[in-house]
């Protein structure tokens, strides 16, 4: 049933199951970081308060859920989302430490957190989510968002990529041309030229299947 207290509840249970606090969640939405307080749900005259149409746009599109997912929630807050999937995340500078992958880029080691993924993903490939800090990402990427990572999803010309080389670099890319004999890639967000590899300089080579924004 559509209540007040079943929508505000569907709004907690969504920010729990991906991860956030609800102050997080509205401001990862770009909302006033006390728009889902408690003390924000009833009105200075004593009358429940809504949330706003716009609102629960904002934070679905920002969980990347869907709004018969949402609906879910209310109908039933016991049930149980495909939100709550979980996921190792690392932050993407220090994904250049072989300590955290093993040969074939999958996670490896106990120093990886865990964050409840919002999408199955697609094939049921196995992901992982690099958390993007600082600025070296912009425009594209923003402190903070999450770039989900397949590393045994093929890969093709065009696709995002994430790669570490053989000297420990981590880096964001576009797969311009892959061969035998070479790997070459461009820059996501700038005319600087392509660069090319060998196959012995990269330590892996991922594609990146989503991105929280």
């Amino acid at each position: 049933m559509l209540t007040h207290d079943t929508i505000w509840l569907a709004i907690d249970r969504l920010a729990q199951s991906c991860g956030y606090s609800t102050s997080g969640l509205a401001k990862k939405a770009g909302l006033d970081p006390t728009s889902f307080n408690r003390s924000k749900r009833i009105g200075a005259d004593g009358k429940p308060r809504w949330p706003s149409t716009e609102s629960v746009s904002r934070i679905l599109a920002a969980t990347g859920s869907t709004m018969s997912e949402f609906v879910e929630l209310i109908g039933n807050p016991a049930i149980t989302p495909k939100q709550q999937a979980r996921i190792p995340v690392l932050n993407f500078l220090q994904a250049g430490k072989k300590e955290f992958f093993d040969d074939n880029g999958n996670p490896s080691g106990e120093a990886w957190d865990h964050i409840h993924f919002p999408h199955a993903p697609e094939d049921n490939l196995n992901v992982y989510a690099l958390e993007v800090s600082g600025t070296t990402l912009l425009p594209l990427f923003r402190e903070g968002d999450r770039l989900i990572i397949a590393p045994n999803a093929p890969i093709r010309r065009g696709d995002r990529v994430v790669m570490r080389t053989a000297t420990g670099k981590i880096m964001a890319k576009e797969l311009n041309r892959q061969t035998a004999t070479k790997v070459e890639v461009k820059s996501l967000n700038s005319d600087e030229p392509p660069l090319s590899f060998s196959p012995k300089e990269i330590s892996w080579i991922a594609r990146i299947v989503w991105v929280s924004q």
